[in-house]
């Protein structure tokens, strides 16, 4: 919905990068925390399915951003998705040939990945800021919120029964904030609604005067 929207109007307005840019992180990051270079075998085979497609989805996303933003948008759009690159790359090559066993190699994605993963889950903070000060929804979606609750709530039981605190862990944060998410949707999208409904049409307003001014007129001329 928020790119559909950014490509409509051919601008990325308000909306910020970085959220996209810390979401494709975190799915780098577990697509590998789930490969067999870093986990055991194919014990975490959904974490490299989901979060592929993410990378994929992430990916057109802030490249989508790109190509929408202003001159300085660019700018500031490569200076933050280079170094979140690089520092994958680093981790990668770290874990690869700095370590030698499961363990050791999970406990250094995963630990990055968990930081990572509360950064993105917090990163709607500011959505929410801005929400409760405009009293307005507009660059707040509800589907990238409804998913946002979804996602952290099915990761956070599927960590919990693999016992997987790097899985499970960013989801106990995630969740909570997703729920307020909605809960703000409800409040503020109620409220504009009942607003909206409460505004006089002017067009209409005047229609209905003419009307009334006319059918006076009638009266007059038959009286």
């Amino acid at each position: 919905v928020t790119f559909k929207r950014v490509i409509r109007k051919k601008s990325t307005e308000e909306f910020s990068c970085i959220p996209y840019i810390v979401a494709l992180m975190n799915c780098l990051l577990f697509t590998w925390y789930g490969l067999p270079v870093v986990s055991n075998k194919w014990e975490n085979f959904p974490l490299v399915t989901v979060n592929g497609a993410g990378i994929l989805f992430e990916l057109s996303y802030v490249l989508i951003y790109f190509w929408f933003s202003s001159p300085k948008g660019k700018v500031k759009v490569a200076m933050t998705a280079i170094p979140v690159l690089i520092v994958f790359c680093v981790i990668a090559i770290l874990s690869s040939f700095a370590f030698h066993d499961h363990r050791h190699r999970k406990l250094l994605v995963g630990g990055v990945g968990l930081g990572v993963s509360i950064a993105m889950y917090s990163s709607p903070l500011v959505a929410m800021k801005k929400v409760i000060q405009t009293k307005s929804v507009e660059f707040m979606p509800l589907p990238l919120s409804l998913c946002s609750f979804l996602a952290s709530s099915l990761w956070l039981t599927y960590g919990l029964l693999i016992r997987d605190i790097f899985v499970a862990g960013p989801s106990v944060i995630g969740t909570p904030l997703g729920i307020l998410q909605l809960v703000l949707h409800c409040k503020y999208r109620t409220r504009r609604e009942t607003e909206e409904n409460n505004k006089v049409d002017p067009h209409k307003g005047n229609i209905e005067k003419v009307d009334l001014e006319m059918g006076h007129g009638k009266e007059c001329v038959s009286s």
